[in-house]
């Protein structure tokens, strides 16, 4: 079995540890992914894309089960209007499926916020570039590999 992805590999690059954890078969919740990773499900990081305008995007970092406020949302990034990027779109823009989703090794820099529910965890899961793959690592690795990010709470109350 391969243990390389595209994110282990941008992350060893940078001297970040972690350590990847392979699903014996795709997990079907979010329950079930955090439970066979040791995890609470807060402890896993969805990896959403917006589409600010034509080719300007962020990717939005939050924790398990949260969602997005988008009028906060809005506000932060000073955008009346914005949309989650089409499959089609995250694909291309950042080179993952949906569900494998990172901030690392996108082909293109972009916006990164990362949701206070992220930092508030001391462990997290997040994409690895593949499906059916998680990188485990410290949210103090996270931040120090993210570099240039935007912290606040993005999520709803």
């Amino acid at each position: 079995m391969n243990d390389s992805t595209p994110v282990t590999r941008a992350l060893s690059a940078l001297n970040i540890p972690y350590r990847l954890f392979r699903h014996a078969r795709p997990p079907t919740s979010l329950e079930q992914a955090a439970a066979e990773r040791g995890q609470q499900p807060d402890q896993i990081v969805r990896s959403i894309l917006f589409r600010l305008s034509r080719d300007d995007y962020a990717l939005v970092l939050i924790a398990g089960p949260k969602q997005i406020s988008w009028r906060t949302l809005r506000r932060h990034l000073g955008q009346s209007r914005l949309t989650m990027a089409s499959r089609e779109e995250v694909l291309a823009v950042t080179g993952y499926e949906i569900g494998a989703v990172s901030p690392f090794g996108l082909p293109q820099s972009m916006r990164i916020l990362v949701d206070q529910s992220v930092l508030d965890q001391a462990e997290i899961s997040i994409g690895s570039g593949e499906r059916g793959a998680t990188v485990i690592m410290q949210v103090a690795d996270l931040k120090q590999a993210l570099g240039n990010y935007e912290s606040g709470r993005f999520v709803e109350d």
